[in-house]
């Protein structure tokens, strides 16, 4: 294989360790250890490495790449996106999904009508968030949860939303307390002689 036709991003290489052209790299693998385990990884340029030793290192792993033996090699790799072809991945569980699988999905509605699609996916520590195009607004959050994203159909290629559970529709029962959700009487406030604006 020269350069994969479904890339999915497995690790991106950081700094060199040492002086005999050992990296550090960060990887998007469930257990860090299984990079090796995929075979060669490309880079965007078509670029094959082939791992000969991995080992952990805190929150990484280091690497000794096939040809790569001196400092010098190593920094030049520095910032290097590695990828595999989405056929080398296993599948998953029924409801576990690979965010390549999920970027270009259509999104639909709770009635089955196409109103955007899936753009990336994201998570920043709080879990998948689905980010998508809806009526031609870009950057529309939606988290990546069974209540809001209750179907998933890889094969037919769209994802289902509750509009409701993925926060899309307005506050139905009126009690909103002003246009943009603040109410400055309704706020919290400490003891009169605290000071501040009253």
């Amino acid at each position: 294989m020269t350069k994969p036709q479904n890339p999915v991003q497995m690790a991106v290489i950081g700094a060199a360790h040492g002086i005999k052209g050992e990296l550090r790299v960060k990887t998007f693998t469930g257990d860090p250890l299984a990079l090796a385990d995929y075979g060669p990884l490309y880079a965007r340029d078509g670029r094959t490495f082939q791992i000969v030793d991995i080992r952990p290192a805190n929150n990484v792993v280091v690497v000794r790449f096939k040809g790569i033996s001196d400092r010098n090699a190593a920094e030049a790799l520095a910032g290097t996106e590695l990828f595999v072809d989405r056929s080398m991945l296993p599948d998953g569980e029924e409801d576990e999904f690979y965010h390549a699988d999920l970027v270009g999905l259509a999104v639909r509605d709770d009635t089955g009508a196409d109103i955007g699609k899936v753009v990336a996916v994201h998570n920043f520590g709080g879990g998948d968030i689905l980010d998508v195009t809806l009526a031609g607004r870009k950057g529309v959050l939606i988290p990546f949860t069974q209540a809001a994203v209750p179907d998933v159909s890889i094969k037919d290629g769209f994802v289902r939303i509750d509009p409701a559970a993925a926060g899309l529709t307005d506050d139905e029962d009126g009690d909103e307390p002003g246009r943009d959700g603040f109410d400055p009487k309704g706020r919290p406030r400490g003891p009169k002689d605290a000071g501040g604006n009253r």
